[in-house]
């Protein structure tokens, strides 16, 4: 959410940042809405001062006698009244307006993000590792011999549609073991507070952390006003909702391993094969809650995070920052971590790491009061995945894959696959 006070008092630099990411909005739209709002909340208050004015020279006037005012009077405080509803209501209705409109307006980018229109402008910062020099014709996640078995898309149909897949045996425990090493290394390395969270929130938490009412059609509603979450940044993030924090409790730094859901509602016909891109999957996000000055260093902190387990992983990657025409609705700056996928030929995100300034704060009300006793601030927010575990097994599966099909599996994952390192062409630990 945009504050209009920052608009009002320079709507030139607003209208230059929303022209950054290609945004066709205008200040000066929101700002006739403001304008009729004031001026409705203005004649409402100098009504009011009639009405009151004339609610006390009513008695004066009856108790000199003098019916003719009397009853002028009494005419008069019925008309003010009847006008300060009518105004209070229109008044209301332009504030109502003014929120919605503002509400779809989307995060104004960091000075430092590079200008441009799409992925393409995107700018790399950063690589780690080498991909690997296979002897045979890599294949896609879906293909290798010793997984093709464990990763049944046909039964998923049968039950759920496209873009869902059932994972067996050997590759869903590995997929497990996955999501848990990522739980470890986030809370006993990077100092993460572990969070179960729900996978079904209210419109306020969908709407707090900007996901509404603009892209409603990316979620899945289901009954009331309740939503599957697309991420458990929702439920994290909002659980500071209206709060107050002390600036010692800054930063809140939150980690989950939660389900999420996504309609993929503008990606039809995209990453169709195999198990890149699915309705329902599995995510450990991280989500800090930062004082306001400390929210750059913070990001480039989760950045690492997430980086390092790729790292541990030994999975080959890119670090790129995001251009204008490529960022998420409510980022004011984004890191994605690509990882190297051998069947693809090609680096596929697998990780972004966004901050979005109070831009979510000033939705939900999430404030702090300043060490010097100040007036309360809002919060500063930043959400970043860590990792996407399917996405990540798919990059396991591929960077390990052997020409006989089996698949050479990351050390660190060992302690979670009861001592395994290979999965076989026949689909087994070992």
């Amino acid at each position: 959410m945009h504050d209009i006070r920052a608009i009002r008092e320079n709507p030139t630099a607003f209208d230059a940042a929303l022209a950054r990411r290609g945004d066709a909005a205008s200040s000066s739209d929101i700002l006739a809405i403001d304008e009729a709002r004031r001026a409705k909340i203005l004649a409402a208050e100098t009504a009011q001062a009639d009405q009151n004015k004339a609610s006390k020279e009513v008695g004066a006037a009856k108790g000199r006698g003098d019916e003719a005012e009397f009853e002028r009077l009494r005419a008069l405080v019925a008309e003010k009244k009847a006008e300060v509803a009518q105004m209070r209501e229109e008044a209301n209705a332009l504030d109502a307006q003014l929120t919605d409109a503002l509400a779809r307006i989307a995060n104004l980018p960091a000075e430092d993000v590079p200008d441009g229109a799409d992925e393409d402008d995107n700018v790399e910062i950063s690589r780690w590792g080498t991909p690997r020099s296979f002897d045979f014709e890599p294949k896609e996640h879906f293909d290798i011999a010793g997984v093709a078995p464990s990763m049944d898309f046909e039964t998923a149909a049968k039950t759920s549609g496209a873009r869902f897949v059932m994972l067996k045996g050997a590759v869903a425990r590995l997929h497990r073991a996955l999501a848990q090493f990522m739980l470890d290394t986030h809370v006993g390395d990077n100092g993460l507070t572990e969070m179960q969270t729900p996978v079904l929130v209210r419109d306020a938490a969908m709407y707090g952390t900007d996901k509404l009412p603009k892209f409603g059609e990316d979620s899945y509603k289901v009954e009331g006003d309740m939503w599957l979450i697309p991420t458990s940044e929702v439920t994290l993030t909002y659980s500071v909702a209206g709060d107050v924090l002390e600036a010692s409790a800054l930063p809140i730094r939150m980690t989950a391993h939660t389900l999420c859901f996504r309609s993929e509602a503008g990606s039809a016909g995209r990453d169709t094969a195999g198990m890149l891109r699915q309705h329902q999957f599995e995510k450990v996000e991280m989500v800090s809650v930062t004082h306001p000055d400390e929210s750059d260093a913070e990001q480039k902190r989760m950045l690492r995070c997430a980086e390092d387990l790729l790292e541990r992983l030994g999975i080959p990657y890119r670090t790129v920052v995001l251009c204008t025409g490529d960022m998420g609705f409510g980022a004011r700056r984004t890191y994605d971590i690509e990882a190297w996928l051998p069947g693809q030929d090609t680096y596929r995100e697998i990780s972004s790491v966004s901050t979005t300034g109070d831009f979510q704060a000033r939705r939900m009300n999430a404030r702090f009061k300043p060490a010097d006793g100040g007036k309360p601030q809002f919060v500063h927010t930043l959400n970043g995945s860590g990792l996407a575990v399917g996405r990540c097994l798919i990059a396991v599966l591929e960077n390990g894959q052997q020409a006989d099909g089996s698949v050479s599996l990351p050390e660190v994952l060992a302690p979670y696959l009861g001592g395994a390192t290979v999965l076989g062409a026949d689909g087994t630990l070992a």
